[in-house]
């Protein structure tokens, strides 16, 4: 298993479906109960862990985990509302060691919950037309509102993984 990829990379089927979008709903309406139950109970050094060398420690996961879904939940809507807007990137690495990451765990838990019902409501809302609307991303390139679902999917079981790795160590 390549520990960067402990579930494997994003795979996104060629045609998305409104079945595939509300499996992947799904995963992310009771992600912050399994975030939960994972870190709840941790003590600092707990939280201090990485899951390689080099690599972030679980603190700094929780909170990326809570800056990406935001920062991905706003160019869905964008991808939603405007003509295929373009989307900076943002610097995750920076983003990584700025002040708020050291704020207990709970209150990017706490942010996900909202960021991650409102992303099922919409979700739930979307129709198949809209499953290929866009945005461009300066870095990645056209993104469709289909692989964005995937993607806010993926990357929280992703980094879920990359937790336990962590915590198993």
């Amino acid at each position: 298993m390549d520990v960067r990829y402990p579930i494997g990379k994003l795979q996104v089927p060629n045609k998305v479906t409104l079945e595939n979008i509300q499996e992947w709903l799904k995963e992310i309406e009771t992600y912050t109960i399994r975030l939960r139950e994972t870190v709840d109970s941790l003590s600092d050094a707990e939280l201090s862990r990485t899951y390689r060398d080099g690599s972030w420690t679980v603190r700094q996961l929780v909170h990326h985990i809570a800056d990406s879904q935001l920062n991905m939940y706003q160019r869905l809507k964008l991808a939603l509302t405007d003509e295929n807007p373009i989307v900076p990137a943002f610097d995750q690495e920076k983003w990584a060691i700025q002040l708020d990451t050291k704020l207990p765990v709970e209150c990017s838990i706490k942010l996900l919950e909202g960021i991650n019902e409102r992303i099922v409501s919409l979700g739930n809302s979307l129709t198949e037309e809209q499953l290929n609307r866009a945005f461009t991303h300066l870095e990645n390139g056209k993104i469709t509102v289909a692989t964005k679902v995937a993607k806010l999917a993926w990357h929280e079981e992703h980094h879920l993984a990359h937790i336990k790795i962590a915590l198993s160590k």
